[in-house]
């Protein structure tokens, strides 16, 4: 395969999303400020680790609700306004951060900026699904993905370089990113939400899953029980997935010793690699299959990348499992995005891409207190098997939905009949 055909996969994409995939990769670049957020309470301003920990807690949490509120106004207002207006002000309140020194105003300021930034979240997914048919999701989804790592395989490395020697610019070059980001979303890229016709039109003629809807999102999900199971069945992929950040560094540190910390990083730096090199060829080759039977796919390859951890002794062998399981990461990210956009309906498509990865990757929130006591009362060896088994199971109920939604759809829609 020939890298001209390989790059093919993205042509003719609407020109907004390659410019929303621009400004991710600016953006990217400039994620300074979270990843060296506890380093930067504990080294800088003398948080013990305790208290740090609630901070970081916070900043994460506040990302919901900002999440929720973003999604509901962008899909009564409008995207473009939306992503620009809360980026806008998640970057202004980086600012007062670098002229503040160590006061303890600034983690509030980033707590409010994670809030700011959480809102304008959910808007990139729905103007992707604005901008595409169902066909097409997987490519550009696949392409916001690919950006978004591309931008942050830099960013942390610069970070890492501003954290020692030029702190303040943490926070501004993190600003300014977001900055230029939000002027090319808002010099070149056009308003995607439907129009109060498109929407009339779908109520009309759509019978699919993206037909337009009255009512809360409650009673739309309600009516998608497929997204639901969807959504629930992930939060044991995101458990699992979890271990990239719990499990695995525990691992190498009993294996490595002291030595655990670096293997760790070079484990991750390749995980990243990985991710940039595999991604397009991945998503031409599995265009054609469907989202949730690509999903049970990457299931199988977390069963076989995870579940053979707890044996590893070389670094060699680490870096297999790491390839594993990234295929599997790069399968699930971009298709989860791409099923989840397939049956969210025109009207709500804000707001469910707000909700989703919520519920979706509740686990990996909870995977690491709840893997801790597992490890406390089993052992750090038995996690692993766990994670096999734990993606062997939503392996099985991934396809029995895939199997039951196709007969469900084959049934809605007669033979000799396109589909919506």
């Amino acid at each position: 395969m020939n890298i001209r055909k390989l790059l093919g996969t993205y042509r003719g994409l609407d020109r907004s999303i390659y410019l929303l995939c621009l400004a991710q990769v600016v953006n990217s670049i400039g994620h300074f400020v979270h990843p060296f957020l506890t380093m930067f309470l504990t080294q800088k301003i003398g948080m013990d680790p305790v208290e740090a920990g609630t901070y970081v807690m916070l900043s994460a949490a506040a990302w919901v609700p900002g999440s929720l509120l973003g999604g509901r106004i962008a899909d009564k207002v409008g995207r473009k306004q939306i992503l620009v207006i809360f980026q806008s002000l998640a970057a202004a309140a980086l600012v007062p951060c670098a002229f503040l020194g160590v006061s303890r105003i600034i983690p509030w300021l980033l707590i409010g900026s994670s809030f700011l930034q959480g809102a304008a979240e959910p808007v990139n997914d729905a103007m992707i699904t604005d901008l595409t048919t169902a066909e097409r999701r997987k490519r550009a989804f696949s392409l916001l993905y690919l950006s978004h790592n591309i931008g942050f395989a830099l960013g942390p490395m610069i970070a890492g370089f501003l954290f020692t020697l030029h702190l303040a610019w943490i926070f501004l070059g993190d600003a300014i990113t977001t900055g230029i980001a939000v002027i090319l979303i808002a010099a070149f890229i056009r308003e995607s939400a439907p129009t109060e016709t498109q929407i009339a039109e779908s109520f009309a003629r759509d019978r699919g899953s993206e037909r337009a809807e009255r009512g809360s999102l409650i009673k739309v999900l309600v009516k998608r029980p497929f997204l639901v199971a969807f959504m629930f069945i992930h939060v044991i992929l995101s458990f699992v997935y979890s271990q990239t950040a719990f499990g695995l560094p525990l691992q190498l540190s009993e294996v490595f010793g002291e030595g655990g910390a670096r293997m760790y990083g070079t484990i991750m730096s390749f995980n990243a690699v990985v991710v940039i090199v595999l991604t397009t060829f991945l998503i031409h080759t599995t265009d054609r299959i469907q989202p949730a039977l690509t999903v049970a796919v990457s299931s199988l390859f977390f069963a076989a990348g995870f579940g053979m951890i707890g044996v590893l002794r070389t670094l060699p062998l680490f870096l297999l499992s790491t390839l594993i399981w990234t295929v599997g990461e790069i399968l699930e990210a971009t298709n989860t995005s791409a099923y989840v956009a397939n049956h969210s309906p025109i009207t709500h498509r804000a707001r469910i891409n707000a909700v989703a990865p919520i519920i979706m990757w509740s686990g990996f929130a909870l995977g690491p207190p709840l893997s801790a006591r597992f490890i406390e009362r089993f052992s750090l060896y038995r996690i692993w098997p766990l994670c096999l088994g734990l993606s062997m199971v939503a392996a099985v109920l991934l396809l029995g939905l895939h199997l039951v939604e196709k007969r469900a759809r084959k049934r809605r829609i007669p033979a000799g009949k396109s589909k919506p």
